[in-house]
């Protein structure tokens, strides 16, 4: 069964490939001639930059995430904890008339 990306997954396997694509540039640029070296080398600072810029970026966005995820979790808990003794109360009251439907047909 194969495994839901999810939007941050996505945004790192694309920054993992600016990475590869940034170490490949370096190779070629110190193959290349000295004209066109110094343009790449201009391009590897700017994809370098934005690649950083773009890991900024989703780390902001990581504890954003995180954030709305702990509000809504405190939100939330306080009715899980109702609803969890509801839960209980109720199959208690169920146990309570199998009790009482079933010690009755003993007699």
């Amino acid at each position: 069964m194969k495994k839901k990306k999810t939007t941050v997954d996505e945004i790192e396997e694309v920054l993992q490939e600016v990475g590869k694509k940034i170490e490949e540039l370096v190779e070629k640029g110190k193959e290349a001639g000295s004209d066109v070296k110094e343009e790449i080398e201009k391009k590897i600072k700017d994809l370098k930059e934005n690649k950083t810029s773009l890991e900024d970026e989703l780390k902001k966005a990581k504890e954003l995430l995180k954030k709305e995820f702990e509000e809504k979790k405190e939100e939330i808990e306080p009715r899980l904890k109702e609803s969890k003794g509801f839960l209980r109360e109720g199959f208690k009251q169920l146990g309570l008339a199998f009790k009482s439907l079933f010690g009755k047909g003993k007699s």
